[in-house]
């Protein structure tokens, strides 16, 4: 490839890379987003012949699996609503059980048993908490919209796209347009310009309907218009209950497993793309066990001295340094002693580092709100003032 299809590759990827980090913070814009990314990287990378796109399923499937964990880690900084979450959590870990288990063996029914309904849960929750309370969302507003989407919307999707091997642009433009899969949007568009009229005045229908729906059918809102995901406790903002919800936990518990869990699955993803066959079982899983424990102890002694990172970026930034430095040391043990017999390319390692650090840095941080949000209900229903209240009230007085 040339500069210009280096340029192209290293803007989308970056762009998938970093756009799922405004995901926490506006959630359905920045979701919705990803997801028109997701679908046009591909149409985008045809227009330059020059592209290889042989692996542009193991690509796509392995940053797809990584805005949706950032999506999963939303739900434990912003979620109050129990059932809801714990229906996110099925849906999602059920998926990824799902991709792995497909990624190892390449049977493509496999996406199709386990289909990706978390996502479009996910997208109909926040967009319920667009203008309506979270106590709404019951037992069993969470568990039947969880199914009405798994059997009459991601079922037939998965069928189309992972059975019958359909893309949906391809048949679009083949389709509707009456050009080939490989010609620009600009001759397809060209070709049959009505076309593209008729979809507008479908959209704009289809928002109208919706906009009826919403506005003459559903219940009044409870509150205005919240694209912003809504603000946290102030008691989960650097306060003292805040500190004490990461110190408090063990290092060796239940968080611990399910990082190490979330972290090697992904890694696993990862791997079947990024790495060759002779390092992909010993390698992954050897360095994702050390560094979920290696960051474990960093951030709970950070923890214990009473460090709380008020800014998230702040936390990524020093966690880079932290273990960026990590791997520098095993890369010189490596040299010097030659411990490590199987690993990957070095700019392969450093892209892992990265992804675990995002995915260890995030979950520690909105997992803490979490359990700070759980120890706050827990008191207030023992009728005792938590940790961290007076300081709420200060922050609310001012």
């Amino acid at each position: 490839m040339g500069a210009e299809e280096w340029t192209v590759v290293i803007l989308v990827v970056g762009a998938r890379l970093l756009l799922p980090f405004a995901i926490p913070y506006w959630p359905l814009p920045a979701s919705i987003a990803c997801l028109v990314l997701d679908s046009a990287d591909q149409s985008i990378f045809q227009q330059w012949p020059a592209i290889n796109l042989d692996g542009y399923q193991s690509y796509d499937k392995s940053l797809d699996i990584y805005y949706l964990a950032i999506m999963y880690m939303a739900t434990l900084r912003n979620w109050v609503s129990p059932w809801a979450f714990r229906t996110s959590f099925f849906l999602w870990y059920y998926r990824l059980i799902g991709v792995v288990a497909f990624e190892l063996s390449q049977v493509r029914a496999l996406l199709f048993i386990f289909p990706n309904t978390f996502e479009y849960f996910w997208d109909f929750i926040e967009a319920v908490r667009l203008g309506w309370d979270w106590k709404r969302i019951g037992k069993w507003t969470a568990i039947v919209s969880a199914a009405l989407i798994w059997i009459f919307i991601k079922l037939p999707q998965e069928w189309w796209i992972h059975i019958a091997q359909n893309d949906f642009t391809d048949a679009v433009k083949e389709s509707l347009f009456g050009v080939a899969a490989t010609s620009s949007w600009g001759e397809a568009i060209g070709n049959r310009p009505w076309v593209l009229v008729a979809m507008i005045a479908a959209v704009v229908v289809l928002l109208a309907v919706i906009y009826w729906i919403v506005t003459r059918k559903a219940p009044k809102f409870d509150h205005s218009l919240r694209l912003k995901a809504d603000p946290l406790p102030p008691e989960c903002q650097g306060s003292a209950l805040y500190r004490t919800a990461r110190a408090a936990e063990g290092i060796f518990d239940r968080a611990l497993l399910e990082k190490f869990a979330l972290t090697a699955l992904i890694s696993v993803i990862f791997a079947q793309y990024l790495l060759s066959d002779d390092v992909k079982s010993v390698w992954v899983l050897g360095f994702v066990a050390a560094f979920v424990v290696v960051n474990a102890f960093v951030s709970q002694w950070l923890a214990r001295r009473g460090r709380a990172w008020h800014s998230v970026l702040t936390e990524l930034g020093v966690m880079f340094v932290v273990n960026y430095a990590i791997v520098g040391v095993l890369l010189l043990l490596e040299r010097v002693f030659g411990l490590i017999e199987q690993q990957g390319p070095l700019g392969t390692r450093l892209f892992f580092v990265f992804l675990f650090t995002v995915i260890t840095v995030l979950f520690d941080r909105y997992r803490t709100v979490f359990t700070a949000r759980g120890v706050l209900a827990k008191r207030r229903e023992e009728g005792g003032a938590a940790p961290g209240d007076e300081v709420a009230e200060q922050t609310q007085a001012t």
